[in-house]
This record gives structure tokens, sequence and C-alpha cells, in this order.
């Protein structure tokens, strides 16, 4: 056995976002067609979930702001939703954990849905006023902000495959969206900076590791065509205004020409999902170039036996800590997600949490994975067998 160990400062913790877990949010585009109706009361229970991530050794969180909530009409703010939202943000402070707030986690408010979401050139104006209103209520309460949680999965889904709200299915709208989360995410950045130049400005970006598969020049084509599609090209673009970049990892895809995704043979989750935890370390490389501290904020398993949770920590925690020895600025771990929820499309079927949750009775059980990653970050260590 060995240990390894991570850096002094090293942030552990896990993620939310408010419609997978709040409950009560009947405004949003979501809400007809997908209604998540009470979630985990998370809303009401916020304290208690709070002790859970005290409990669980966690130092940072992260949670996403309700657009819909604190703007329920264009142009009007609800102050008592403003407070609420302090609470929240108050009461993780007294706990002593760092937060990281998301401005935009895939829900928009119905007003908004109604003059054609993120496809309507005004939303580059909505969306930061939105982002000024809550800065100037909560920046001395913020550690992080995230401006746009994973913009070219929200941009495929929702306007391209119409898997996801609103449910469109045309390239041009896809565009569309992305030209506009590039305006509004440097039009927030740069408004922030101005107000405070200290902020911490970033997004959050779904990276999956793709490799050709053998035998086909064409392949490794492809491959590149869509690492540079999916990876990179947004963050090219938005790299100059970034103080941090927030990695999302769940995939491994092997690629075939022209661009048929195949998954490889290992282990996969209760989605279907390939385990392969290796593929963090090449993505984290990868992001290397962009010279930009980096948080992997979102990286999980549906695995409502708890199965493969625990090892499905450990083993992406030391690739991690590979790319990490490997000159990789990784300053902090946070796991999808704190407590079971939401899962958009696929309802609440998928069980993400470290923290099981009786959808019924809204009980929560800490998971065994839960304690195991607990005990990972209160020693800061993770031992392996060498």
């Amino acid at each position: 056995m060995s240990k390894i160990k991570f850096p002094k400062n090293f942030l552990w913790g896990s993620a939310t976002s408010a419609y997978q877990v709040e409950g009560g949010i009947d405004n949003c585009d979501w809400s007809e067609e997908f209604p998540a109706g009470k979630a985990c009361d998370h809303y009401n229970k916020f304290r208690e979930d709070f002790e859970l991530l005290e409990a669980l050794n966690q130092d940072i969180h992260r949670f996403s702001i309700e657009w819909s909530r604190i703007e329920p009409e264009p142009g009007e703010f609800d102050q008592k939703e403003i407070e609420h939202y302090r609470k929240v943000l108050k009461d993780l402070k007294s706990r002593d954990v760092k937060t990281m707030v998301s401005l935009h986690h895939i829900t928009t408010p119905l007003w908004l849905d109604e003059q054609g979401n993120w496809t309507n050139t005004e939303v580059i104006n909505y969306f930061p006023r939105f982002a000024q209103r809550v800065f100037g209520e909560y920046n001395d309460l913020v550690d992080y902000w995230i401006t746009i949680n994973e913009p070219i999965v929200y941009a495929f889904f929702g306007y391209l495959v119409g898997e996801w709200m609103p449910q469109k299915e045309s390239l041009t709208s896809m565009l569309k969206v992305v030209r506009n989360q590039l305006v509004s995410h440097r039009r927030i950045y740069d408004a922030f900076h101005k107000k405070d130049s200290g902020v911490k400005v970033g997004i959050t970006k779904n990276n999956s590791y793709a490799e050709p598969l053998p035998g086909c020049f064409l392949n490794r084509v492809s491959t590149s065509v869509k690492k540079y599609l999916w990876n990179e090209w947004f963050l090219n673009r938005v790299n100059p205004q970034l103080d941090f970049i927030g990695l999302n990892y769940y995939r491994h895809e092997k690629i075939k020409f022209p661009l048929q995704i195949e998954s490889g043979d290992n282990e996969t989750s209760d989605m279907g999902w390939e385990i392969y935890p290796e593929g963090i370390y090449h993505v984290l490389k990868d992001l290397k170039k962009y010279d930009k501290p980096i948080f992997i904020t979102e990286n999980g398993v549906a695995d409502a036996e708890d199965q493969y949770r625990k090892e499905f920590i450990k083993n992406h925690l030391r690739w991690v800590h590979k790319a990490f020895e490997e000159g990789v600025d990784v300053r902090g771990y946070l796991y999808w997600s704190l407590m079971d929820n939401f899962e958009w499309a696929d309802g609440y079927g998928p069980r993400f949490g470290l923290v099981e949750v009786d959808y019924d009775t809204l009980e929560r059980k800490i998971r065994d994975s839960a304690r195991y990653y607990a005990q990972i970050a209160r020693n800061n260590s993770l031992t392996i067998e060498k």
C-alpha cells in the first residue's frame, strides 16, 4: 500500500443545481414538460443538507442560483428569493465552506422561454442583467463565480438533438445559442472585474476523452475534429476572460469516421456510461495549455446500489493526482453530486448522490462510498495498492 498526498490547500467538495434538488420551481422552462416537483426539498432542507456536507469533511460546495426564482418576470426581482439565497450562502460560510455559485445551470425563466430562450439575441442583455444583480447582492459571500454550466452540452441537447428543453432540432438555433453564450460570458466577466478586480470568474466545461478506433487514419481525423468542437472550441474563445476552468468529466468515447461514437469494454454505470478513470488524466493534461487553475466541478457515477462509487472516486483521484504531478494546476475536486436528484430528461431514476434520498419521505442516508470520500477529504490523501 502507498499513500498519495494532495496539495496543502486542495479543496474537497460536491455539487448540486437548483432545479435538480430544490423543489417548488414551477416557473422555468423545464417545469411544464419535465416537472421536478418537490425534488429533494433542498430549498427548505438546505441547513440539514449542509450538516451532512460538513460531516463529510467537505470544504467547498458548488450550487446554482435559480434565475426564475430571482427574476420571475423580466426586470422584476423577488426580494424574498434574494434573501433565501443569502441565507444559503451565509450558512455555508458559517461552516467555513468555500462557495462556488453557478449563474446558469440548464434552466431559464418561462418569460425568457416565451421570447425564444437563448436563441433570442436579447439574452445577451437579460442574462448579464440578472448576473449583475446577483453579484451586487452576494459577491462578499461568493468565492468562485461560474457563468454558464456546460455551454456546449446545453446547446447540443436543447437546440440540436432536442432531448432537453426547449427541444429544438436546428443547427442554426444551436449556433445562435453558442454565440449568445459567448457574448454573455464575456460581458459578465468584464462587468464583475470592473466592480472587483480580485473576483474569480470561470465556466464549467463538460469535456470527454475521445480516442480513435484502430485501423483507419480517418478515425484519427474524426477524433481530432470531435475533440476540437466539443472540448476546445468554446474554451479557445473565452480563455482570455477566465480566471479558472471548471471541468465536468463523465465520458470516454471511441471514434469511428465520420463521427460515430462507441463505448469501451469497461464496467458501466446505471446509465450505461463506461467507467473510465484514466480519461480524466488525459482531459486535464489537454487543459494545461490554457494556463488556468482547474477545478473538477463535476465527476460522478449513477450507482443506485453503491457498488462502484468507492472505486470510481479512488481511481479517478489517482489519475487527477498524476495530472497534478505532471504540472496541471488542479485546485479541487467536487463530486457530482451531494445527493440523489432529478437527472434532467432521465428524471429520478439515476442515483448519483453521495447521500441517498428517499423521494417519498425525503429521508437522507449517507452512503458507504460517501464515508470513504470523507476520509480522503479529512486526510487530504489517498491510500492505494502499489
